[in-house]
């Protein structure tokens, strides 16, 4: 009874609280949430933007492109030379005594025009078997036999007096007199100090690609403000004043005393 009655006075005093007071409407959080969404969105689309427009001012595709070069004629300081011989016998052991004594006359024949015995290397003995097929009258095959052995060996002459050898290559007249079967290889010409050539080159071209930028963006009131990117081309060696083709992966001529090489330097600058 008592908590009735407490109860209804209650309820009485809040109403007269309350009269005359326009009614309070619940907050709407969908409203809130949209609105949060739509401010992350602003922020995240001008930052991707700033981002943007930095990458497509320093990306490697745009400011300038240039392309250095830079080549030298040098002479060679290194010649290799290669002759083979082979020799015949009716068993190994003749064989083998046949191309020993043909090595012993190519061996004195280079020493006697100023070659040194350090500058020779004589290759391992190659031996094959040699046969014969026999044939009836009416062109059948009825057996085959052994006829002896053919015997193969290679000598390599390095040196760097590469006149003196260039000379013994070209005559070997006496080898021949001597009834020794040689063939003699064109000599390969090679640089021992290829690797500073060829940082030398790239100094060269690198300035000179630069040196190309600033002539562009000069003529066009702009500046170079850092690099963005460097590729470097590939060396080509070739004959000196000659028609060589440069090859895509790089040409190495060894067939020719004189040599120039050429490398390419490609520079990526951005730009203001």
């Amino acid at each position: 009874m008592y908590g009735n009655m407490y109860g209804n006075e209650n309820e009485t005093v809040q109403s007269q609280e309350t009269q005359g007071k326009p009614p309070v409407k619940p907050f709407n959080t969908a409203v809130l949430v949209a609105l949060i969404a739509g401010i992350s969105a602003i922020i995240c689309v001008t930052i991707f933007s700033g981002n943007f427009a930095k990458y497509k001012k320093y990306s490697a595709g745009s400011g300038i492109t240039v392309t250095g070069s830079a080549s030298c004629d040098f002479e060679s300081d290194l010649i290799v030379w290669r002759g083979s011989f082979s020799s015949y016998g009716p068993t190994p052991k003749s064989a083998y005594q046949s191309i020993k004594n043909d090595a012993d006359v190519i061996k004195k024949y280079l020493m006697d025009n100023g070659i040194s015995e350090s500058e020779l290397s004589f290759s391992s003995v190659s031996i094959s078997q040699r046969w014969i097929t026999e044939y009836n009258d009416e062109g059948e095959r009825i057996g085959e036999y052994l006829d002896g052995y053919d015997l193969y060996q290679s000598v390599t002459v390095t040196s760097e007096d590469i006149d003196k050898v260039d000379s013994i290559s070209r005559d070997i007249t006496k080898l021949i007199e001597a009834n020794i079967e040689f063939e003699s290889d064109s000599p390969e010409y090679y640089y021992t100090k290829l690797d500073e050539l060829k940082l030398d080159l790239i100094e060269q071209a690198t300035e000179n690609a630069k040196m190309r930028a600033d002539i562009i963006v000069n003529g066009t009131n702009a500046k170079t403000t850092r690099l963005l990117s460097a590729n470097l081309g590939v060396f080509q060696i070739t004959a000196q004043n000659s028609d060589s083709e440069y090859s895509y992966g790089g040409a190495f001529d060894t067939s020719s005393k004189n040599k120039t090489a050429t490398i390419t330097v490609k520079l990526n600058y951005a730009t203001d």
